[in-house]
This record gives C-alpha cells, structure tokens and sequence, in this order.
C-alpha cells in the first residue's frame, strides 16, 4: 500500500516542523505550503489523501482556501486548524463541510489522531467489527442448542440483523460468508421453532405473541380509549425489520422512538395477514362473519377491497366512537392528496394509512430485469427502500405529524424472505399460485422443509372444500411445478417473497413514536 499523503498549509509552517516529523515516521508524507494560495495550487496539481488548513493565513483566510479546495477536490477531508475560538468561525467552517476542527496549540497525538480518524477509520472499524462478530458469533451459536421461546428468538434476531448492517459497512466484508452460515442455521432452527409451536399457538392466547388480529386490540386501542389526541396508524406493507433500521434513524431524528415486534399469521400475505390486522379477526372468523367481504384465493377479485369497512366493525366491538379514517397510498400523488388533508384529519379520532411502495418494491423486482440489478441482495433492496422514503409522501407526513399533537403508530403486515430453494409440489388448477405457500386439494409434495395444514380450521383459516388443505414452505424454499421447473427455477430463484415461515417474515417491526 502507497503512503497516505498530507498537505499542510500554514504560513509559520517552520515550527511545525516537530509534527511534521512525528507525521512521517509514522509512514506518513506530508507536503508544506506556508498559505493558502500554495494549498489550492498543489491540490490542483497533486492528488492528496487530507489536508490539514490553517484558519488564519495573511492574504487568503483558511475559510476562504477551503471554498476553492472544494471545488477542485470536493471530497477529500479537511482538518481546520485555527487559534481562534470564535463561534462564527467554528460554524462558518463546519457548514463548508470540513471533516474535524482543531483549536491551537495542538500536539503531535492530536494531529495524529485526527489523520487515523480520518483515513484509517475504515480499517479500524472494519477490524473491529469482524472482531467484535467473531466473538458474538459463538454466543448465537449456543442460543441456538437452548430451548428458545419467542421472546428469546426476537433478542437473536436482533443480533442478527445489527451485524448483518454493521458487517454490510465494513470495506471488505471478510466475514460476509460465515455471517450468511449463521443466519441460515437462524432461519432453520426458527422455522422448527414455528412448526412446534404455531398450531399451540392458536388454543393458547396467554402462551404466544401479539399476533396479526390482535395487534390494534392489544397495541394501539388501549391509547384510543384512554387519549383524546387523534392517532395515525402506519402501515408500510412488506416492511422487513431490516429495512425498519435503516429508515429509523431519520424518524428518531423527528420522534422519540419506542421499538418492538409482532408476528403476523400464517399465511404470511397481505390477503391474510392484513385482513386479520383490520379486522381484529383471524381469516376463518373474517369468511364466517363478513362472507360478503372475505376473498378467497382463487378468486379473481383484489383480497383488500374491505379494509375500510373490516376496520369500521373492528372500532364498533371495541366501543370506539367518533370519525376514523382510511387511506390506501400506492401513487406519489395519493401520498400528497392525504397530507394536505392533515389538519382535517386531526378531528378523527383514528387515522389508518397503508403505504403499497415496498410490496410493489418485490413485485417489481421479480418482474424487471433492472429493478434485479439495482437491488441484487438484502443490502441493496434495504438502500433502495432508504431512498424511496427519504423522497417520499411518508416522510412529508411524518415530519409535519411531528409537529402536531397526536399519537403515530408505524407496522406492516408480514416481511419476506430472498428465495433460493426450489421445492416441487402437485396440485390441479384450482391451486393457488403464491410461491410460499399453496392452498388446494390433492397436493403432492415431500413433506420435508414444509409445514403441512391437513385441518385449516385449526390455524385460523378457511376451509372452501372439505379436502381443502394448506402447504407452506420454510426457510428460504419456493414451491415450483415439476412441468415448467425450469421456468420458475431460473424466473423466481433469489426474488424476495412471502406467505410462508421464515425468520425474515415472522419477526416484524412494530414502532410507536412520541414527540420530542
């Protein structure tokens, strides 16, 4: 590696010479100039790893170079140095940008320290990092061979998911490899989990997580009643809690912000799973009592036409009156039309949103070659939903709620999970064709790596014929029919999808957000 390079204006230069000299044997070559003028001539010539300015040079000022500098080498780091401690200054050169300040007299280790924060910091993280992981990694491990209950899985999927970003940050991404091991080996023990427990689950409402159909009568109603402020309530279908964390540290720079999760039903569908959260009722207790609203699978009618009316009813048994509201937001457009609607519907008392972008995020990505290529894995589709909601109508609300006083709620419905498996199965054309799960008659499949539902009933779920019966797949497997296996191995191979078990579906974000 060539040595990282320094230029250093200052014009009484000569008694830097001690640091100059501590600089370079440290393996560093630092290049003097003695004003400003000299500075932006070499940076126009030479190229430089930092540069390190003097604030207060006769003829040209430090700030002054600094503009120029930017101009030509707009990111290489500045370091101003200065003896000045005038506010104004300190403010005048941080909105120019420079990368850390430093008030004289300074001393070897502090120019020292600046260099390696600023062109070591990678390194150093990146060693740190793989370090601080290699040592957790074993902690994971063991979890795994315990008798693990949800609570238990939720602390190791947090685990999971900070180092899958901290590890995405670093430069070379050495442990890359072994992390995606172990998060197999998560997705894996999780979904044994899921199998033993889910059916229990549902005769056992004291032993299980706030499900789906509970979650507004467990999470967000109590408030309701005991508020008067109108509550906005959330919901970004498809919102993986790997791409929660990336947004939230721009809503915690809006709200004070309080984190947990849910598990939504199986199947793990916007047709199922936010019914269920509208409604207040599993699928089976949704076709029972509101059959005129309930959509099966192989009908050709949208499944979410009656989330409106579902959440009406849902407000009526649990006695909350006064207006609610309900906006489902899948054009930019939509989005604008609601948030000049905000003052208006600060007089509802329950305000419920559904945001479509990230679910017509995967959809696209499974259908558009180059939608595929900007998002290839798990660290680009968490970029491109960062993007999307930095520029969206979400973000306009949640900054202008921000300043009103009410309650804001954030959630989805269900995550995904990137596909990779194939799993062939046989079913007559009254199959569903949801890739992560198949509901029909006569299904025919390995029963490995799947969890078979002989009886619906039993989980919450219609039974439209008596032979009726559910197949979900696991981990990260893909049901594909043996007489076009090929077309769907090579169309639908590392897509994101839903509607089965994994830990990247069951493990959602739930945010309640306070004003500052």
């Amino acid at each position: 590696m060539s040595q990282q390079r320094i230029l250093w204006a200052d014009d009484e230069i000569d008694l830097l010479k001690p640091h100059i000299l501590f600089l370079t044997k440290k393996g560093y070559e630092v290049t003097p100039v003695l004003s400003g003028l000299d500075a932006i001539e070499k940076c126009d010539e030479e190229e430089f790893d930092i540069i390190f300015l003097d604030e207060n040079m006769p003829g040209m000022t430090g700030l002054e170079a600094l503009e120029q500098i930017k101009r030509i080498r707009p990111s290489i780091p500045v370091v101003m140095i200065t003896k000045s401690e005038e506010e104004y200054i300190m403010e005048d050169a941080i909105g120019a940008k420079i990368a850390d300040y430093l008030i004289k007299p300074i001393n070897p280790k502090q120019i020292l320290l600046s260099v390696k924060k600023l062109l070591d910091k990678k390194k150093l993280v990146d060693e740190k990092t793989n370090s601080a992981y290699q040592q957790d990694f074993q902690s994971i491990m063991m979890s795994f061979m315990n008798d693990m209950d949800w609570e238990d899985w939720v602390e190791t999927y947090k685990k999971i998911v900070y180092w899958d970003l901290e590890i995405n940050q670093t430069e070379n991404k050495s442990m890359s490899e072994v992390f995606e091991m172990q998060k197999n080996e998560a997705n894996h023990n999780f979904c044994r989990f899921i199998k033993d427990n889910y059916e229990d689950w549902m005769d056992e409402p004291d032993e299980r997580p706030v499900l789906s159909h509970e979650l507004l009568a467990e999470k967000v109603f109590p408030y309701v009643k005991e508020n008067d402020k109108p509550v906005f309530f959330i919901l970004i279908d498809n919102l993986r809690y790997d791409q929660w964390k990336v947004i939230e540290p721009l809503i915690s720079e809006l709200y004070s912000v309080k984190e947990d999760v849910y598990c939504p039903i199986l199947p793990t569908t916007t047709a199922y799973a936010r019914n269920a959260i509208f409604s207040g009722l599993m699928p089976s207790e949704i076709e029972a009592t509101y059959p005129e609203w309930w959509v099966n699978d192989n009908d050709e009618e949208s499944k979410n036409n009656y989330e409106e009316e579902l959440l009406g009813e849902q407000l009526l048994r649990h006695r909350i009156d006064g207006k609610y509201s309900y906006h489902k937001i899948i054009r930019t457009s939509q989005g604008k039309q609601v948030n000049d609607q905000i003052n208006s519907l600060m007089h509802r008392k329950f305000n419920a949103i559904v945001y479509n972008f990230v679910d017509m995020l995967s959809h696209a990505r499974t259908d558009t070659n180059m939608v595929r290529e900007l998002a290839p894995d798990e660290a680009a589709y968490r970029s491109i939903t960062k993007s999307w909601f930095e520029h969206s109508s979400l973000y306009e609300m949640l900054k202008i709620l921000a300043e009103k006083d009410c309650k804001v709620y954030i959630t989805t419905d269900h995550g995904t999970v990137r596909t990779r498996k194939p799993y062939k199965i046989v079913g007559d054309r009254e199959t569903n064709t949801n890739l992560r799960y198949k509901q029909g008659k006569n299904l025919s499949y390995n029963k490995k790596n799947v969890l078979a539902v002989k009886h619906p009933e039993d989980f919450g779920l219609p039974k439209t014929e008596v032979s009726t019966s559910f197949v979900f797949a696991m981990e990260d497997y893909f049901f594909a029919y043996p007489n076009n296996y090929n077309y769907y191995v090579s169309y639908y191979k590392d897509t994101f999808q839903h509607g089965g078990i994994s830990i990247d579906e069951m493990i959602i974000p739930f945010i309640e957000l306070g004003q500052k």
